[in-house]
């Protein structure tokens, strides 16, 4: 390649960041919750006349209403991030005022890393202190590493030391997250063990380590129902106070969380308002909750479960993808055409087994069902 070839790239390049929104900015895909709920967020602290524990942005009354939502006395209305028992949040948010971190537990899909960012949103004002856990998740990723040019340059120094999101929350009293803790291989697990009871990170190569400041704490997620799954060991459950994230108890519950957060991301993806496809949100959540339970809502048919958990974040990716078709590729209205591909993919994972009982719910439910004459035939034309 020449020299001017290089010149151009170079230039395309400053342009192209130039041309880039500022990162935080409107123009990100997906905000930050802290970014997001911003004036909710200023509302409460200016109202929020209650004790506060140190380095805390609000009380943890005020942390609980951002989370389960509520009307403050100047009018202003804060959205529920959360719909659920308001005691779960409770003792979560109370959980964080003290000395024990927060491990949020729950099948997939029941909003565990929803939660987990609000919390830390309302907390610290930051949610970005982030380990997203894998199976190939470093202990570095948790304690520290290094910036390698330095250290063989100078040796083992603090300006070498590259520090973790834990490392930084705990220097600064702030709320790390952990999510999908899990996932994470055991050995790498156990790296949170001093952080947690001695509230230290010790750094051998220097002869030192760091002392969390008040205000510090952590929440992790974890589910046990997806594969690849690490048991935590029981002297790191034992730092833990667990809450459990359950399933939407009722059918109204659940679609009044699929319909907020598609309207949420369709705001953001330019899609049109849902009210007129309400009937398929509701149809898309009762397959869901009745293949999930083997049960159908009626309570006289017991049906077989496919492999999948058919949660309700998978809902909502069902209705976001529908509604994107009928903006696109149709008049705008959501319709049951546009949400049977949707269901299709949710529901056979297993091509073999999951497809025996997708076709024995369509036939025995679906096609006897009042009013449901066109989902039936939409979803018949995409199982063909």
């Amino acid at each position: 390649m020449s020299e001017n070839s290089f010149k151009t790239t170079d230039d395309d390049s400053r342009a192209r960041d130039e041309a880039a929104p500022e990162a935080g900015g409107g123009q990100a895909l997906r905000p930050h919750a802290e970014d997001s709920f911003a004036e909710e967020l200023k509302a409460l602290a200016a109202a929020d006349d209650r004790p506060r524990p140190e380095r805390w942005r609000l009380s943890p009354w005020a942390v609980a209403t951002y989370l389960l939502g509520g009307t403050l006395a100047d009018g202003t209305v804060i959205t529920p991030k959360y719909v659920g028992p308001r005691r779960i949040v409770e003792v979560a948010v109370t959980t964080l005022a003290t000395d024990r971190a927060l491990l949020l537990l729950g099948v997939p899909g029941t909003a565990k890393t929803w939660v987990s960012e609000h919390l830390a949103a309302a907390v610290s004002g930051d949610s970005t202190l982030l380990v997203q856990g894998t199976a190939g998740t470093p202990e570095e990723a948790i304690r520290y590493g290094w910036n390698y040019a330095q250290l063989l340059a100078n040796g083992p120094s603090r300006e070498a030391l590259v520090p973790s999101p834990v490392m930084r929350a705990m220097a600064q009293g702030m709320t790390a997250r952990v999510e999908e803790l899990t996932r994470i291989p055991a050995d790498v697990q156990d790296t949170l063990i001093t952080v947690l009871s001695e509230k230290t990170l010790p750094i051998p190569e220097l002869g030192q380590e760091v002392q969390a400041v008040r205000g510090f704490n952590l929440i992790a997620t974890a589910n046990d129902r997806d594969r690849g799954v690490n048991e935590l060991s029981s002297a790191l459950r034992r730092r833990f106070n667990t809450v459990v994230l359950p399933l939407p108890a009722t059918p109204d519950e659940e679609v009044d969380i699929v319909s907020r957060r598609v309207e949420q991301i369709g705001r953001s993806l330019d899609l049109p308002a849902a009210p007129e496809g309400m009937d398929e949100i509701r149809r898309v959540v009762t397959v869901f909750r009745e293949l999930r339970g083997g049960i159908t809502a009626d309570g006289r048919t017991k049906l077989k479960s496919p492999s999948g958990t058919l949660s309700t974040a998978e809902a909502i990716s069902v209705v976001t993808n529908g509604l994107a078709l009928a903006a696109h590729f149709g008049d705008g209205v959501l319709r049951s055409g546009d949400v049977a591909a949707g269901i299709l993919g949710a529901v056979v994972r297993d091509p073999a087994a999951d497809r025996v009982v997708w076709q024995e719910y369509l036939e025995t439910v679906v096609r006897e069902r009042d009013g449901w004459k066109d989902f039936y035939r939409a979803c018949r034309e995409v199982s063909a």
